[in-house]
C-alpha cells in the first residue's frame, strides 16, 4: 500500500491535538480537517438564529438529538465567532461527522435569505499543507550555501523592512548562522523530542526567515511560534492568534503566512473574517502560501487575494519546481493564485549549526509522483522509509535517520512565500518605496518572467540569486 500522506498527518494532528475530535471534509473526503460536533456562527444575532435553527432542523430529524445543540463558551474576543455544539463527537465514525453536516444544511435557507454567511465548519489551520509542507527536510551541505543564495546588499536599521512571520518560532542556534543575525523572534518549543531527535516542522519557521534575509538582507525579519502544534490550531483560535500577533509586534510592512486550509467554500474563512477586515483598513502586505494540494479549491488565507476589496492586501504564492519553468507537482494553483516562485528543494538554514541533531523521517517516499508528474520530484526523491507511512502499512520496515548539521533542503508553497515576501521587501529597499502594497502592484506589473502551470501562462517571480535545479525525469532519480 503507497503511503498516504494526508491520513498519516491527520492522524499526527489528532495527536498534537488531543483534546480536540477530529473529522475529514468535506463528505469523508481528504480536502480539509474540521472539529467535529461543532460549528462556528457569529456572535449575537446570528448565533441566536443559528441556534434556533439547527434546533428546527434536528427536531425534524429523529436520529439527531437536538437537546446537545447548545452555544459552547462565549465570543472569541475581538474575532467575534462563538461555537455552537451540535452533536457528540464520540459519536459516529471517527473520521467524519454528519451532525455538523445536518447544521450546515439546517442554515442554508437562513443564509440565502440573509444573503451572506451564518455558520461554518472549525476547520484546522496547518502549515501549508497536505497537512504538511511539500516533503520532509533533507540534509545539506554548509559549504555548498543556500539557495537562494544571499543578497550582499548591506542592512541598514533605519531604512529595514518589517517582516513578521507567523510561523513555528526560531531553533536554538539559528544565530550560529550569518544571514539570521538580524532575525528575532520566539524560540521553537520543543525543538527535538525526550531522545534528542528533531521533531516534525521544527524549524519550519527558522528556513522561512532564512529565505527572507537571503532574498532581501535589509529586512528586521520576527518569527512568532503560533503554529507551534504540529503547525495547527483550529479557525475558531486563529483569528485571535493573528491579532494577538500584530498586537504584540505592531502591524509589519509584511506579514508572511505558511498556513492555511480550504474550506469548500469562495468567501473565506469565517474565523479570521474579522482579521481580515481590519488587514484590509491597515498598510500591512499579507504574503500568503497556496497550499500543497495540488488542487484548484481555493486556499485561504491565499485566495482572499481575489476576493473584492483584498486585492491590495494579500499576495498569494503558488510554488515552481526546480527549473522555475513549470509548477511544482505539489503546488495549488487557479486564478485566486497571484503569482509563482521556486518553492522546490531550496535550501536555507534549519538546526544543528552548533550540534548535529538527527532526524527520523515520517513519511515514505511514492514510488511515482502521486500527482501524476513524470519528473523526479519530491514525491518519489530522494527515497526514504518514514515512521507514520510504515505504521500505517504495518510493514515493519525501518524508518530512515538523517542529521542535520545547519542547512537543509526543503519544498513547499511554504517557502515559495517568503521568496515572494523577500523581492517585495527587496523592491522596497531598491526604490524607496514605503508602501508595501504598492510595491507589490510595482513588482507584478514589472515582471518580466514567466511559467506554465497546468497549462495555465502564469507570472514567476525568480530571485537573482537562485541557481535553477537540474530537473531528470522520474526513471533517472
Amino acid at each position: 500500500m503507497a503511503p498516504q500522506r494526508f491520513h498519516e498527518q491527520f492522524a499526527h494532528i489528532r495527536r498534537s491535538l488531543p483534546d480536540v475530535p477530529l473529522a475529514m471534509g468535506p463528505d469523508d473526503s481528504a480536502e480539509f480537517l474540521y472539529e467535529k460536533g461543532v460549528v462556528l456562527v457569529r456572535d449575537g444575532e446570528d448565533a441566536r438564529i443559528a441556534e434556533d435553527a439547527v434546533r428546527a432542523h434536528f427536531t425534524a430529524v429523529p436520529e439527531l438529538d437536538q437537546d446537545r445543540v447548545r452555544r459552547d463558551g462565549p465570543a472569541a474576543g475581538r474575532s467575534g465567532v462563538t461555537r455552537l455544539r451540535v452533536g457528540d463527537p464520540g459519536e459516529g465514525r471517527p473520521d467524519a461527522d454528519r451532525t455538523v453536516a445536518h447544521a450546515l444544511r439546517a442554515l442554508r435557507p437562513h443564509e440565502e435569505r440573509a444573503g451572506r454567511r451564518l455558520v461554518s465548519r472549525n476547520h484546522v489551520v496547518h502549515i501549508a499543507v497536505n497537512a504538511c509542507p511539500g516533503d520532509e527536510p533533507v540534509p545539506a551541505p554548509l559549504a555548498a550555501g543556500t539557495n537562494p543564495a544571499p543578497d550582499t546588499s548591506p542592512h541598514d536599521p533605519d531604512t529595514a523592512v518589517d517582516v513578521l512571520v507567523v510561523d513555528t518560532g526560531l531553533t536554538r542556534d539559528h544565530r550560529s548562522f550569518a544571514p539570521l543575525a538580524h532575525v528575532t523572534g520566539d524560540p521553537q518549543l520543543e525543538e527535538t523530542d525526550g531522545d534528542g531527535v528533531l521533531r516534525q516542522y521544527a524549524g519550519h519557521g527558522t528556513f522561512i526567515a532564512g529565505v527572507v534575509a537571503a532574498v532581501a538582507p535589509n529586512t528586521d525579519v520576527t518569527v512568532l511560534n503560533t503554529l507551534n502544534d504540529a503547525g495547527a490550531v483550529l479557525e475558531s483560535e486563529f483569528g485571535e492568534k493573528l491579532f494577538e500577533a500584530v498586537d504584540r509586534h505592531g502591524w509589519p510592512d509584511l506579514l508572511s503566512l505558511s498556513a492555511g486550509t480550504a474550506n469548500g467554500r469562495s468567501d473565506g474563512l469565517l474565523g479570521i473574517d474579522a482579521f481580515m477586515r481590519e488587514l484590509r483598513e491597515r498598510r500591512t502586505l499579507l504574503v500568503a502560501a497556496a497550499g500543497n494540494n495540488a488542487s484548484a479549491t481555493p486556499f485561504w488565507p491565499a485566495a482572499y487575494a481575489t476576493l473584492p476589496g483584498y486585492e491590495n492586501s494579500v499576495l498569494s504564492v503558488g510554488a515552481l519546481r526546480g527549473d522555475g519553468e513549470f509548477g511544482a507537482c505539489f503546488t495549488n494553483h487557479g486564478p485566486w493564485v497571484n503569482v509563482y516562485a521556486p518553492g522546490e528543494r531550496l535550501t536555507s538554514a534549519l538546526t544543528g549549526f552548533d550540534t548535529p541533531v538527527p532526524y527520523v523521517y515520517q513519511h515514505s517516499t511514492y514510488d511515482s509522483c502521486r500527482y501524476g508528474f513524470t519528473y523526479a520530484c519530491t514525491c518519489c526523491f530522494p527515497r526514504h522509509t518514514g515512521v507514520l507511512s510504515e505504521a500505517r502499512e504495518n510493514t515493519g520496515g525501518k524508518p530512515d535517520q538523517v542529521v542535520f548539521e545547519g542547512l537543509a533542503t526543503w519544498s513547499g508553497t511554504s517557502f515559495a512565500t517568503p521568496v515572494a515576501a523577500g523581492l517585495v521587501a527587496a523592491h522596497m529597499t531598491a526604490h524607496k518605496e514605503s508602501d508595501p502594497r504598492a510595491a507589490r502592484r510595482q513588482l507584478l506589473a514589472s515582471h518580466d518572467a514567466w511559467a506554465e502551470v497546468r497549462g495555465a501562462h502564469v507570472p514567476a517571480l525568480l530571485p537573482p540569486t537562485w541557481r535553477p535545479v537540474p530537473i531528470r525525469s522520474a526513471g533517472t532519480a
